[in-house]
């Protein structure tokens, strides 16, 4: 035990590892409170409400994340580098997150009845201004966390998220009488929308000026070219993720029923909450390779040592434990949710590969590399969901998603190898010298 603490002690005075565990520990807080959030909602709210809840939030986090989820990868590995150009940059990717997310919104709501009767609430002026108004929120929510983290900062992520969801869970009990039909998503965006205020306050006023103050040696911050040109190369394979995690549940309550889709969406959300650990790890390497790029095999190897150690015992209890853990929301949820938390579950093992390596191509902006792997995978998914969703329903989305991640993490797996010993996908070249091969 006193080992396991000084490895603990070790790794915390190293910012990557500091960053990972913080994000480790937010992750943790997220689907904590999240499950104790969804609880609730399952007591307070009947089953169609509760489906059409999960729903409607989906939906918006799809349209907020479209630019947004492109500036992660941007933002962690640009940041570190950014100097002078921090509140230029940061202002840039809320601006065009939320432009970018409220067009599409705009869209979606002007095409509402292409999207099924789940969808239909959101008719009217004022329930679609609410949500086109909780899409623009969200994109700038997705990315305040993003800045801490490459600013190093990610401490104060989980204490934001704490607030945050401890919020969220008053205002769904309290909204319970006044708006059975709506007190969901209502509960969900408001305490998000106060949450920009003191967190984007902190950003600005204090940890970009001290940043900008401790980086005035850096001699050519990254230029809007530069960081456009990593965007075009990571965009295409960021949207791809994105249709992974956000279009598939969306796609399939088009498809099922209210109440169907609830249980189903309680599944999917606990299977993604375990990817979270993986994926907010690699966010973190993607920043410290991009301080110090001779220590990136070194990285990857430990953090992907500390994801696994982490992550396989979260996995062995999930598999084992799937209709437990969902029967605290009602018996119909483990009955119907089992098999896919399972498989999504399982999938998780090589999504740490996979994250890894990606994460090791962003921080040396191999942005073509990235967008192919990305697009790969995404394909992959999406294809074999369609093809499988006739013949196993809902668990057509966990089958999907470990039969593609596995087939990925196959293929990625000797350059992944290269990564962990030199930190190049390939080896240096040695120079030949007068006694060289004649």
């Amino acid at each position: 035990m006193s080992r396991l603490w000084r490895r603990l002690l070790h790794d915390l005075r190293n910012p990557l590892f500091r960053n990972g565990y913080a994000l480790m520990a937010n992750t943790a807080i997220t689907a904590t409170l999240g499950m104790g959030y969804w609880l609730l909602a399952a007591h307070y709210y009947s089953p169609e409400e509760f489906g059409r809840g999960q729903a409607v939030i989906t939906a918006m986090r799809l349209f907020a994340s479209l630019t947004a989820l492109g500036f992660v990868g941007a933002l962690a590995r640009f940041l570190p580098l950014a100097g002078r150009r921090t509140p230029e940059l940061v202002l840039r990717g809320y601006g065009l997150a939320a432009a970018t997310g409220g067009v599409a919104a705009v869209g979606f709501l002007l095409t509402l009845p292409m999207w099924g009767r789940t969808y239909s609430t959101l008719g009217g002026f004022g329930p679609g201004l609410f949500f086109l108004g909780s899409v623009l929120v969200w994109a700038v929510f997705t990315l305040q966390d993003v800045v801490l983290t490459g600013l190093r900062k990610a401490t104060w992520v989980p204490l934001n998220n704490l607030v945050f969801g401890v919020v969220k869970m008053g205002l769904l009990v309290a909204l319970a009488g006044a708006l059975p039909e709506g007190g969901i998503f209502v509960s969900w965006m408001v305490p998000t929308a106060l949450a920009l205020i003191p967190v984007n306050w902190f950003i600005f006023s204090v940890v970009i000026p001290r940043h900008v103050k401790d980086s005035e040696d850096v001699a050519a911050p990254p230029t809007m070219r530069e960081v456009g040109r990593f965007l075009a190369g990571d965009f295409p394979g960021t949207l791809s993720i994105l249709a992974i995690v956000y279009l598939v549940p969306v796609a399939v309550a088009t498809q099922v029923g209210e109440a169907t889709f609830g249980r189903f969406s309680m599944a999917h959300t606990l299977g993604c909450m375990i990817e979270l650990l993986a994926m907010n790890m690699a966010v973190s390497l993607t920043v410290e390779g991009s301080f110090d790029r001779s220590q990136l095999a070194d990285n990857c190897r430990r953090a992907l040592r500390r994801a696994f150690m982490i992550i396989t015992p979260i996995i062995a209890v999930t598999v084992l434990g799937a209709p437990l853990i969902l029967t605290i929301f009602g018996s119909e949820f483990a009955a119907e949710g089992s098999t896919l938390l399972r498989l999504m579950a399982l999938a998780v093992l090589p999504r740490v590969l996979i994250e890894v390596y990606l994460s090791s191509l962003r921080a040396r902006s191999e942005a073509r590399a990235l967008a192919l792997v990305q697009i790969g995978l995404a394909a992959l998914v999406l294809v074999s969901i369609m093809v499988l969703f006739p013949f196993a329903n809902v668990n057509a989305v966990g089958y999907g998603m470990l039969f593609s991640e596995l087939l990925v993490a196959a293929l990625i797996f000797g350059k992944l190898r290269k990564v962990l010993t030199y930190g190049e996908t390939e080896p240096p070249r040695v120079a030949q010298g007068s006694h060289g091969a004649s």
